[in-house]
């Protein structure tokens, strides 16, 4: 059919201008963004999670069972799907369902599971779908019946919208074809802890003002396919391009950014929620923003900025200038024996490299950069040797340095991800040699000596293009070696590095990721240098733009 729409269940979670130029003819020979590396990473582990999944489940369930291989053509699998469904088959693994042609929808679950009356979806996720508390509605993993369901005690529902409306768009896919349940919407989730299916109940008002995740599904649904089809039918756009968090990580922005650069938008400087309300009150451009007078009444409630911040980073965008001071004097922690610390990982698969730069005083330690690194592919346990030798180094260093009567500090640049990474690795090798108790890392995190550069820029400087340290860094004079630098460059390194999809492991890239590394602390000191020296004094002060 000539120009039809069908939407999966993720267009209600994206963008709408995104939705837009997936849909958009004229957008079909548009350059793109690079895929992201680590986006592919996680959707090869959510394969290998679903796989497992699927083995333990008919071992466990004993069938019988439709196992609809994914490789096959859409039409040859909901054929399959279909007369799966008619016979009335129990258990029908990578289903995917009739296209609802009025609807404009098409998908399909990881799992359809029959019930008295009907069909009801059950997804398989590669995140953790409950924390600690009680209320959740749970089976054990094996036992996929809702009717079997009680509360839990242990266990309370983590938020995640994206599952709940994925289950709604199913539903809606299933009452079209009539294999729903009637009476029961609902459907199960089975998370990253494969332990328990979470059964949610899609009709419950469990979401702002009252409504039920059908309510809201239909009410996204209904949006962006309207969206869709104007940008299909090539009539006047529903949705304008707007920077938000997602367009790091899209592949349209490089279309999105030479549109908003050419219009000098708002969302250049300012994001989310304030532009929009920038944009509703006649201040649509970062000129219009510039010229605005911090001192008189603000034009909008503001959520993730202030009123005289956000002026000055319109004016310091419009001068040119990466940053600017939101203090009269800069400070950074500085102390006698010095280390910069930067960790690789590669996804959610663990981290394979800690990199670290040791300066200052003499502690009978030869200064320079070290990495205590792994080339085994991810995940390995031997990841858990180049961690400890990471931790041992580190430790001998800061005794040495009390036993001189010194003062240390460790620097990185965003403690999330150092942090998330040194205690996920306590946990996963706890009991290894020379791992740390978590009580000891805790220690360390919560202490003074561990310092985050990150927060020290936040404070104190607006950065008109980005905080990133590939942006902040070359303001202090740093440069990388290497012209391709970067977090999604080097995932591809490291596959290369390791020999990640069968080929033989490229000796090259290891040593391109510890050139990468050791550029990487070399610049969170220049960094650090640069903020604590006369320098200082030629950037300017926000007072003054």
């Amino acid at each position: 059919m000539a120009n039809e729409v069908l939407l999966d269940a993720g267009v209600v979670t994206r963008c709408r201008r995104r939705v837009h130029l997936d849909n958009d003819p004229t957008m079909r020979e548009a350059p793109l963004a690079r895929p992201d590396p680590a986006a592919e990473q996680r959707i090869a582990d959510a394969r290998a999670h679903r796989a497992d999944i699927a083995e333990r489940l008919r071992e466990a369930t004993g069938g019988p069972w439709a196992m609809i291989p994914v490789e096959l053509p859409p039409a040859d699998r909901v054929g399959l799907t279909r007369t799966a469904l008619d016979e009335g088959v129990p258990f029908i693994w990578g289903g995917l369902l009739p296209v609802d042609h009025e609807g404009g929808r098409r998908g399909g679950a990881e799992l359809l599971v029959r019930t008295a009356d009907g069909y009801v979806p059950v997804l398989v996720v590669r995140h953790r779908i409950t924390d600690p508390g009680e209320g959740a509605r749970t089976t054990p993993m094996t036992v996929v019946d809702p009717a079997l369901a009680t509360t839990d005690p242990e266990r309370k529902v983590r938020s995640h919208p994206r599952d709940l409306l994925r289950l709604a768009h199913i539903r809606r896919l299933l009452e079209v074809t009539g294999d729903a349940e009637p009476v029961r919407a609902i459907g199960g989730v089975i998370g990253l802890d494969a332990d328990v299916v979470l059964w949610h109940d899609l009709a419950a008002p469990t979401w702002p003002g009252g409504r039920s995740t059908l309510e809201e599904y239909d009410a996204r649904f209904a949006d962006r396919l309207a969206v869709a089809r104007a940008a299909a039918g090539r009539q006047e756009a529903l949705a304008e391009p707007s920077r938000v968090l997602e367009c790091r990580r899209c592949q349209w922005w490089p279309v999105c950014e030479a549109e908003l650069t050419r219009i000098r938008d708002v969302s250049l400087v300012v994001r989310g929620e304030d532009a929009m309300e920038l944009r509703r009150c006649g201040v649509s451009t970062v000129d219009k923003l510039a010229a605005l007078n911090p001192a008189e009444e603000s034009p909008i409630q503001w959520t993730g900025t202030t009123f005289g911040d956000a002026v000055a980073l319109a004016r310091a965008w419009l001068a040119d200038l990466t940053v600017v001071r939101r203090v009269g004097e800069v400070s950074v922690p500085r102390a006698d024996v010095e280390v910069d610390i930067d960790m690789e990982s590669f996804g959610d698969s663990g981290a394979y490299l800690w990199g670290c730069l040791l300066s200052g005083a003499d502690i009978g330690t030869e200064p320079g950069y070290r990495s205590f690194v792994t080339w085994e592919p991810l995940p390995t346990v031997d990841e858990a040797r180049s961690f400890a030798g990471f931790w041992a180094w580190l430790s001998d260093v800061r005794a040495r340095t009390a036993a001189a009567g010194l003062t240390f500090r460790a620097y990185c640049y965003n403690a999330l991800a150092e942090n998330r990474w040194l205690y996920a690795s306590i946990e996963r090798f706890a009991g290894s040699d020379g791992i740390p108790d978590r009580e000891e890392m805790q220690s360390f995190v919560d202490s003074d000596e561990w310092v985050d550069l990150f927060r020290s820029v936040s404070d104190q400087f607006l950065c008109s293009h980005g905080k990133g340290l590939k942006v902040v860094a070359p303001v202090a004079g740093f440069r990388w070696r290497d012209p391709e630098a970067g977090g999604e460059a080097s995932m591809r390194w490291y596959r290369d590095a390791v020999g990640m999809d069968g080929g033989v492991p490229d000796l090259t890239q290891r040593e391109r990721l510890l050139r990468y590394n050791e550029d990487d602390v070399l610049a969170t000191r220049t960094l650090r240098e640069w903020m604590t020296g006369p320098a200082m004094r030629d950037v300017p002060f926000m007072g003054d733009l």
